[in-house]
């Protein structure tokens, strides 16, 4: 798999400065012993409050950086990819933010954090600053074993002691409560593949068909592979175990988290699924749907779920200065609000008949639909195909309301027939034409001229459109007939837009449409079928 780096030794301290360097300045720092040790602080930092510190593996970005600053974490430590930080780089962050009132480590449930970060704290201790530790085990993936894995409930954690932190409380009590919350804190993952390494080989580990349920944020395998199924079931799956470990009682915070590569247009239906799953009913506040807590570009995301009470709500909602927390929203209804109606209604005009209208309507549409064959086999040379058919398909639209058209009315019938040929036809040529026609009604309830009209929406057309005479499209042939229509006649008319569908047949290069991407040696000699049907039209309107 592919990934933009420059070296694998440089890729996490290059990633640390592109985030300090596009983060307002005066926001966040870093202590100068890169690169064996990374520390990211806050810059505006004075000591005077109790300094709330996490950290771990560098991969899953934003976290842990993105969430230092004012409300949340006062310094992040990195490691290398996946990798917890050293002894050496805790102990130093402990150093540069903690004063007085002393600190406390936010860690997730791996060996290698509890280990480095617990030995910084021990050190700290001995070097008399204050410090506690907080372990974050959220994962219910594995219900069984006695240590679950830190996931991304962690951020509730941050969030929660950032904010008392930054309240003024004491190291104890921000301790304490930090404690309090990732007890209440489940959380479960999901991701149809593994997550891939810069610098490193990688193949997939699942098939095509199949997702993994209960991994963590390191790539490690998921508890259990499950068959690829709708956004639905896969969100009722998970929704089920979660719901399981719920308290009886109390609301709770919902983060969804995008573990990487998962586009937003999905994200939206798996939020939208998750709401609508029986675990919406536990749910007042929601985080996300965002890339928060990520697994480098794993195609995957997780819940997370934290039971609220009064203070969690005050400090989950609070605002905070780093960008990467997403603000909380409280749960809600969707909300529905009618859309205008339109300001006139040309579908509802009163049916009407003319003898002369109805004849031209009639000899042009039966003679398009006799076109079909041969409008396909010009568009199969040049495009798709299928001009004959689409043209054919909105001239048994037009026949089919024939009865219904107020025929007397000329404006009011070239506006339904605009109208109608936007939703029968299809593709581009339909809502061309239907610009065509509904221009041409306005110019002709203004000025009874027909042919000003047709001029008018022709230049309506163009205008949308963007083809010109010489680009080898319809206008080739409707331009000069229109405008011989309205200096000569039809009969002019009909010679003109013959003469134009002809000419297509010599021009090498189409402009628009889908010959626009045909070679030279393909549009040689052949007509453009659109210029061929407006050339039929013309034809028949003068042998009336």
């Amino acid at each position: 798999m592919k990934h933009f780096f420059n070296r694998k030794e440089t890729i996490v301290t290059e990633a640390l400065d592109g985030l300090l360097l596009t983060t307002s300045a005066g926001r966040l720092a870093r202590l100068d012993t890169y690169p064996e040790i990374k520390v990211i602080v806050r810059a505006d930092w004075d000591k005077s409050k109790v300094a709330v510190i996490s950290g771990g593996g560098a991969g899953h970005e934003p976290s842990h950086a993105g969430f230092v600053g004012k409300g949340m974490l006062t310094a992040a430590v990195s490691g290398e990819i996946f990798a917890s930080p050293s002894v050496d780089a805790v102990l130093t962050a402990i150093r540069a933010v903690t004063g007085a009132p002393g600190c406390l480590l936010v860690v997730k449930n791996y060996t290698g954090d509890r280990l480095n970060f617990g030995l910084a704290a021990e050190k700290a201790r001995a070097e008399g600053f204050d410090v506690e530790m907080v372990i974050v085990a959220d994962d219910i993936a594995l219900p069984d074993i006695n240590q679950p894995r830190g996931v991304a409930g962690t951020l509730f954690v941050h969030k929660i002691a950032g904010h008392l932190a930054e309240e003024g409380k004491d190291l104890k009590t921000v301790a304490a409560k930090a404690a309090e919350a990732a007890s209440d804190i489940v959380s479960l993952g999901m991701s149809l593949s593994s997550c891939s390494i810069p610098g490193q080989a990688h193949e997939d580990r699942l098939g095509s068909e199949e997702g993994e349920l209960g991994l963590g944020i390191h790539g490690e395998p998921g508890v259990e592979r499950i068959a690829l199924q709708p956004v639905l079931d896969l969100v009722g799956t998970m929704s089920e175990r979660l719901a399981a470990t719920l308290k009886a009682d109390g609301d709770y915070a919902l983060l969804i988290n995008n573990l990487g590569a998962v586009p937003p247009l999905e994200m939206g239906v798996i939020a939208n699924a998750t709401l609508a799953s029986p675990l919406a009913s536990r749910v007042t506040l929601i985080v996300g749907p965002a890339p928060m807590m990520t697994a480098l570009n794993m195609n995957g995301f997780s819940l997370s779920l934290v039971r609220l009470d009064a203070e969690r709500e005050m400090a989950l909602t609070a605002p905070v200065e780093p960008h990467a927390w997403v603000p909380a929203v409280r749960c809600h209804a969707l909300s529905v609000i009618p859309a205008p109606k339109a300001g006139s209604d040309t579908t509802t005009a009163t049916a009407s008949d003319d003898a002369a209208t109805r004849t031209l309507i009639t000899a042009i549409g039966d003679h398009l639909i006799s076109l079909e064959t041969e409008l396909n086999r010009l568009d199969g040379r040049v495009g798709d195909g299928d001009t004959g058919s689409t043209v054919a398909t909105g001239a048994r639209s037009i026949l089919s309301r024939l009865d219904q058209l107020p025929l007397k009315d000329h404006a009011a019938t070239l506006a339904v027939i605009g109208e109608t040929l936007s939703t029968s036809m299809g593709g581009s040529s339909g809502v061309l034409l239907s610009i065509f026609f509904t221009a041409a009604s306005k110019a002709m309830a203004e000025k009874a001229d027909i042919a000003a009209a047709l001029l008018a929406g022709l230049d309506r057309m163009t205008f949308y459109g963007g083809a010109n005479v010489g680009d080898r499209t319809m206008i080739d042939a409707l331009e000069p007939a229109l405008r011989a229509l309205a200096a000569q006649g039809v009969s002019a008319a009909a010679h003109a837009a013959a003469a134009g569908a002809e000419s297509t047949k010599t021009m090498k290069k189409a402009r628009a449409g889908r010959a626009s991407y045909v070679g030279e040696r393909d549009l040689d000699g052949v007509a453009d079928p659109g210029a061929v049907a407006v050339a039929g039209v013309f034809e028949v309107a003068a042998g009336l």
